[in-house]
């Protein structure tokens, strides 16, 4: 595995994660250069954080011959225009998530992908986190018997960031949040859904403040999602089966896993694999698949990426939630 050049557009809160995340995989990734639109901003987090090159337009990094790998680190609202360009000029990209805003720009953007053939991936790391694969072990092996229902909330208060107010900026709780909670039953009751039901509260601006889902299965399963932004802290997640349950703390970043069985004792607790942050891993699962000229990453293909973005779409459809930018797009 020889060591790439990463790049990281955008240098807010999120990128941070990243760079830690960067900073523990020396043999793998160079911290080779940061973009922001203020050179200031740029050249404040590249001493920070070691990267060799800053700079003040994202144009600029996306022309870098050197750059091998950017991560797209920008509001959801600008993730497709971002990771275009960079795809345009050649660039393997990881997209933080939620990829797009709606499953009209993720569809386009692979399909330039995949024209280009360029890699790309969408960056939502419970998708890469080993743990992901403990809990479905415990599944395959029957260890509580036949999953009924599941049931998963991410809520936690989030009024001092002011973007996830702005529906210009893609902002709500479904996408921030909300989206941990569908991909926890996506990973685990999969994705043939037969009935859905749901209600949200909005803020004044027009986001989602808090949501209600409710999936039923093909199979007779079923899962309730809550998510919001104006209460909590509750981030976890239950499957619950006749003869048990798995219970998982932290449904975007697994802390912890415990079994129990249908007296309510615990059977067991699988001890979580150590990490730097978490992040890292969706960085060497993109190593992995650049090195065998893959366009996607097998943790999380086009495909799933395209499916959890329709959910969500048809999500917002009931609940009168639109961007601005998508009702320009149909004039």
């Amino acid at each position: 595995m020889k060591q790439i050049n990463m790049a990281i557009l955008g240098a807010g809160n999120i990128a941070r994660q990243m760079a830690i995340a960067i900073s523990g995989l020396k043999e793998q990734v160079c911290a080779y250069a940061v973009a922001s639109r203020s050179l200031e901003k740029a050249e404040d987090f590249a001493g920070e954080w070691h990267f060799q090159k800053a700079y003040g337009s994202y144009e600029e990094l996306a022309k870098d011959p050197k750059v091998d790998l950017v991560y797209v680190a920008t509001p959801h609202a600008m993730h497709y225009d971002h990771a275009k360009l960079c795809v345009e000029h050649g660039k393997a990209v990881l997209v933080e998530k939620a990829f797009t805003a709606n499953a009209d720009q993720a569809r386009r953007l692979i399909r330039l992908a995949e024209e280009r053939k360029v890699f790309l991936t969408e960056a939502i790391w419970t998708r890469y986190i080993p743990a992901r694969e403990l809990v479905a072990r415990l599944l395959s092996e029957g260890v509580i018997g036949e999953p009924l229902s599941l049931e998963a909330e991410f809520s936690v208060p989030l009024k001092h960031i002011q973007r996830m107010y702005d529906p210009a900026l893609a902002g709500g709780a479904l996408l921030d949040l909300g989206m941990y909670c569908l991909t926890f039953a996506s990973m685990y009751f999969g994705d043939d859904i037969a009935e859905v039901t749901s209600c949200c509260e909005k803020l004044e601006t027009g986001v989602d403040a808090s949501d209600d889902i409710y999936y039923t299965y093909k199979d007779g399963k079923k899962a309730h999602l809550r998510t919001s932004m104006v209460s909590g802290p509750v981030n976890r997640g239950v499957i619950q089966a006749a003869a048990g349950r798995i219970e998982v703390d932290t449904l975007n970043n697994f802390s912890a896993i415990r079994v129990y069985d249908g007296a309510g004792r615990l059977l067991q607790e699988p001890e979580i694999p150590p990490q730097i942050n978490g992040y890292e891993y969706e960085v060497l699962a993109c190593i992995r698949a650049m090195e065998s000229e893959a366009l996607e990453c097998e943790e999380m293909p086009h495909s799933q990426t395209i499916e959890i973005m329709e959910q969500m779409d048809c999500l917002r459809r009931e609940w009168g939630v639109v961007y601005p930018f998508e009702e320009q797009m149909k004039r």
